[in-house]
């Protein structure tokens, strides 16, 4: 057996029976790569946030570090210590926190905090006595968004007081920063008042004596459409993925990026039934004639949208097919017309749309909502395999980013997520 068909052989028997999530680190590298080209010299955040937009944190967090990544970013606390208790190094931000979160883990993590008021100062720099060491601190700015961040009439009295916290030696203020609502509407007048807001408040930090490691502000969108936004760092989450957070403007292909996941199944049971046959629940789908039926194994409980029923798109058999009927927990069903499927045949929900499969914004049309929502939403009920190749790693054929090594398989296996068992 030659090794093309040794690596053949690995991957199909490490695909599971009923259906997975194929990630391409390679993809992913590449992404990384093409978004730091596009930065212009800025520093990149890969946003590995909510399992890496469900494409697997620790994969993907060591992919893009390979690949480039300067900083990594996180949402929640528990998050950002897991990479930190897999090992993962450099600089990693994490900006969503609520009273009594640990603090002080985070800070003997080496992680960055982000701060939006005085109610977080406060537990910060108790924790920072605790753990007898200076927490690393990144203030954000609310300049429009109106989530998370500091309003402008107590954006004063916060750096103010961080300041004094940074004099009196319990924290460093690394980083000050803010987040667009509109980016992915290029042109909306939103983008220029919450940079203006954001100019203002680095001059009211910087007369208030703070001299931070990174300003940032870009996300994806900015990233890819506002130049001017880009500052000391980009923060890219799911540009990175290889998805479009701009789809009105370009496709991923017109940035430089490829879809990283693809998600397929093996098809269940497949069977001829006569005409007027009510397919699913409440026989939204009755079938105009005979036909063949095909069952995908995949259901809301896996994170397909029930708002897509009638309407999803699924390659089956060569062609294009919409989910006939609406989508239960577990299963849909395709009407496969006059054409004929094998039980087990594959069907593939969305990839790169390069084999004539749907695209993850193809089933985010058919739902109504945003590709953002379609990766991220499918479950740790869906194993993922992640296939590499010499070329991803580390962007020259070896270990050589960031981290200095690669910890991926040899090139064309597929693999399980290395957390499968314990998520």
């Amino acid at each position: 057996m030659d090794a093309t068909t040794a690596d053949t052989t690995t991957a199909r028997s490490a695909t599971p029976s009923r259906a997975w999530a194929e990630i391409d680190l390679a993809a992913l590298r590449g992404n990384v790569r093409a978004l730091r080209e596009r930065a212009a010299g800025a520093a990149l955040m890969a946003v590995v946030k909510a399992d890496a937009y469900g494409h697997g944190l620790l994969p993907c967090a060591r992919a893009a570090r390979q690949a480039g990544a300067d900083w990594l970013g996180t949402a929640t606390p528990e998050e950002a210590l897991a990479l930190r208790a897999a090992g993962v190094g450099g600089p990693v931000l994490c900006w969503l926190w609520t009273p009594g979160g640990p603090w002080r883990e985070a800070i003997e993590a080496d992680v960055d905090v982000s701060v939006s008021g005085m109610w977080a100062l406060r537990e910060v720099t108790d924790a920072a006595r605790a753990a007898g060491r200076p927490a690393r601190v990144q203030l954000k700015s609310d300049t429009g968004l109106g989530r998370n961040g500091c309003q402008p009439a107590d954006w004063p009295e916060l750096t103010a007081a961080a300041r004094a916290a940074e004099t009196e030696g319990l924290i460093r203020v690394t980083g000050l920063w803010s987040h667009f609502a509109c980016a992915d509407e290029p042109g909306h007048p939103s983008i220029a008042a919450q940079l203006a807001a954001f100019h203002e408040a680095l001059a009211t930090a910087e007369a208030a004596g703070l001299r931070p490691e990174v300003r940032h502000m870009a996300n994806s969108p900015a990233t890819l459409t506002l130049p001017e936004a880009y500052f000391d760092l980009v923060r890219t989450g799911v540009a990175m993925y290889g998805i479009s957070p701009v789809p009105q403007v370009g496709g991923p292909a017109d940035f430089g990026l490829r879809p990283v996941m693809t998600l397929a199944a093996h098809l269940a049971h497949v069977k001829r039934v006569p005409g007027g046959h009510g397919v699913s629940y409440g026989h939204s789908y009755v079938t105009p004639g005979e036909t063949t039926l095909a069952l995908v194994p995949l259901g809301y409980a896996d994170g397909i949208p029930r708002h897509a029923s009638g309407a999803g798109p699924v390659l089956v058999a060569g062609k294009l097919r919409t989910v006939a009927g609406r989508v239960a927990m577990d299963q849909f069903v395709v009407d496969l017309g006059g054409d004929s499927a094998q039980v087990g045949e594959r069907a593939v929900l969305f990839g790169t749309g390069e084999h004539g499969e749907p695209t993850a914004e193809d089933w985010a049309r058919a739902a109504g909502t945003i590709a953002y929502e379609i990766v991220t939403r499918i479950g740790a009920r869906v194993p993922r395999l992640y296939r590499d190749d010499p070329e991803g790693a580390g962007g020259s054929g070896g270990g050589d980013g960031p981290e200095g090594r690669s910890d991926e398989p040899v090139a064309g296996t597929a693999y399980p997520h290395p957390e499968q068992g314990r998520r």
